[in-house]
């Protein structure tokens, strides 16, 4: 992969949505540091199959994942494998994307917070996508992590700018982010707002093998 990556910009408090094939990768970037980052991977021959974060937790057996380990779907089946990860190496597994309702029931909104919930209905509107539910998503960079072997605790995140970890597709999927608008918890850095991240795709090489019949056509 020689060419260099194609940069897609994603806005604080937003989500995106894109294609992957088999082999692509793509760098999740924090460019300004500390923004969690909801990630989801939906393969694209099967409408109601989703990157499981229950299954890929058994699959290591671990509840936090390592460059080398493979991500799974529901259905048992490779979808993205965990390439490089040059932040601290911290990223939920465990939190459900955030909601207007979770806005309600934890904060007590009375307003609709943007969240990751619409962020990523929003972006498979957007490619005219049907989605069914929101599954867990992988919380990049989001330091949630379990002490005293049950209690869970939220930090903010130690990612500094310009870090990032380097994921590729192991099949055909749709791959989505939302930069979490959470801004009630310090989750996203200590006395700061959401920001923007980056993606930077990297498509895979295509070379074209013409068998005797593709040479006549």
């Amino acid at each position: 992969m020689s060419e260099p990556p194609s940069i897609i910009e994603v806005p604080a408090r937003k989500g995106h949505a894109l294609r992957l094939a088999q082999g692509d990768e793509i760098d999740v970037v924090n460019i300004h540091g500390g923004q969690v980052v909801d990630t989801w991977a939906f393969p694209l021959d099967a409408a109601d199959e989703y990157m499981s974060m229950e299954h890929s937790r058994i699959a290591h057996y671990r509840l936090a994942f390592r460059p080398g380990d493979t991500l799974f779907t529901d259905r048992w089946r490779p979808i993205l494998a965990f390439v490089a990860d040059t932040s601290p190496g911290i990223h939920d597994t465990l939190c459900p994307a955030c909601s207007e309702m979770s806005y309600r029931t934890f904060y007590g909104c009375d307003y609709r917070h943007d969240n990751c919930t619409d962020n990523l209905r929003a972006a498979f509107a957007r490619l005219d996508r049907p989605l069914g539910r929101v599954p867990t998503p992988w919380n990049l960079f989001m330091e949630t992590v379990v002490e005293d072997n049950s209690v869970l605790k939220d930090y903010p995140s130690r990612t500094a700018a310009g870090q990032y970890v380097r994921l590729r597709a192991e099949m055909d999927c749709l791959f989505a982010v939302s930069a979490c608008p959470q801004d009630i918890v310090p989750i996203n850095g200590e006395g700061v707002p959401p920001r923007g991240i980056e993606l930077r795709l990297r498509r895979a090489r295509r070379e074209l093998h013409q068998g005797r019949q593709g040479t006549e056509e």
